[in-house]
C-alpha cells in the first residue's frame, strides 16, 4: 500500500469519502427510528385528509401505531448504544407532538368530530394544545431528575393516542356506519386531554424486574390478549388494554390519593425558639465553611 503522502489527490479523496465513522453511525441510529416515527405521523395526516372511508381512517390509525413502535425503540436503542443527547431529546419531542397529538386529532376530527362543526374543530384543538403542554412538562421534569422515574405525571402522549384510535379501529372494523353518539365522543376526547395535563400518575414500568412474579403477570397478559382476539377481535383486545391501563392509573390515583398528597407536601421546617436577635454570632470557622 502506498503512502498517503504519495497518493494523487483524487486517491486521498475516494480514501477519506470510503472512511467509516462507527461513533458518528451509532449516534445516528436512534433519531433514524424517531424520524421513521415523524414519518408514520405524516403518513397518517395523508391518509386522514383524503376520503374519510373506513379503511383510509383504519390504516391512519394503525400507521400511528407504528409511531409508537418506534417511539419506544429510540429511546432503548439510544440507552443500548449510550447515544443519548438534548438533541435526540428535542428530536423525540417534536416527533411525539406531530405523531401523536396532530395526526390522532386529525385522526378523530374526520371520524367523529366533523359533524360538530366548529364544536368538534375545538375540541381537536384543545387534545394538541394538551399534549403539547404535557411534553413540555415532561420535558422540564426530566431535566431536573434525569434519573429513571418510576411513574409519569399525567397519562403520556402516544398512551392518550392509543387509547383513542384503539376505539376509531376498533368502530371501523365492527361498523359500516358512521360513529353515534357524537357527544360522548367529544366528552372522550376531553377526558383523555385532561388527563395529559393532570397529577394522576401512571406506571412506567421502566422498575420492572425479570422475576418470576413479573415473568407470570406478562404471560398471563400475552395470553388473555390473545384468547381475546382470537374470540372476539384483535381491536377490541387492543381497545381493552389500552383503556385498562388508562383506568388503572385513575383508580390507583383514588386509592392512594392521601399518601401521594403527603408524600409531595414538603415537611415543615421545626420552628427556631431563639429569636434571631438572641442567636449567638457563628465562629470564625464556621464563617469560612
Amino acid at each position: 500500500m502506498e503512502p498517503l503522502h504519495k497518493l494523487s489527490r483524487r486517491a486521498r479523496m475516494r480514501r477519506r469519502l470510503l472512511a467509516f465513522n462507527l461513533g458518528k453511525a451509532v449516534f445516528v441510529l436512534p433519531n433514524l427510528f424517531t424520524l421513521s416515527s415523524i414519518f408514520c405521523g405524516f403518513y397518517a395526516i395523508i391518509l386522514a385528509g383524503q376520503e374519510p372511508a373506513p379503511e383510509q381512517l383504519y390504516r391512519a390509525s394503525v400507521a400511528v401505531f407504528f409511531g409508537v413502535f418506534f417511539d419506544m425503540a429510540d429511546g432503548r436503542v439510544a440507552r443500548l448504544t449510550r447515544t443519548q443527547s438534548a438533541f435526540g431529546v428535542q428530536l423525540d419531542s417534536l416527533a411525539d407532538l406531530g405523531t401523536f397529538g396532530v395526526a390522532p386529532a386529525v385522526i378523530l376530527y374526520h371520524w367523529a368530530l366533523e359533524s360538530m362543526g366548529l364544536l368538534g374543530v375545538a375540541a381537536a384543538f384543545v387534545y394538541v394544545a394538551c399534549g403539547a403542554m404535557r411534553l413540555a412538562r415532561f420535558n422540564v421534569l426530566a431535566a431536573r431528575s434525569p434519573g429513571p422515574m418510576k411513574y409519569f405525571i399525567g397519562v403520556p402522549i402516544p398512551t392518550a393516542a392509543g387509547v383513542l384510535l384503539a376505539l376509531v379501529m376498533f368502530h371501523q372494523r365492527t361498523f359500516a356506519t358512521p360513529p353515534g353518539h357524537v357527544e360522548s365522543i367529544l366528552v372522550l376526547v376531553l377526558i383523555v386531554s385532561y388527563l395529559m395535563i393532570s397529577n394522576v400518575r401512571y406506571r412506567t414500568f421502566k422498575d420492572l424486574r425479570p422475576t418470576r412474579k413479573s415473568l407470570t403477570i406478562i404471560f398471563t397478559l400475552l395470553v388473555l390478549f390473545a384468547a381475546i382476539s382470537a374470540k372476539v377481535k384483535p381491536t377490541f383486545a387492543l381497545l381493552a388494554f389500552s383503556w385498562g391501563y388508562l383506568t388503572l392509573g385513575m383508580l390507583e390515583e383514588v386509592i392512594f390519593f392521601r399518601r401521594r398528597r403527603h408524600e409531595g407536601t414538603p415537611p415543615h421546617p421545626p420552628a427556631d425558639p431563639t429569636p434571631p436577635s438572641a442567636a449567638p454570632l457563628p465562629s470564625p470557622s464556621e464563617k469560612r465553611s
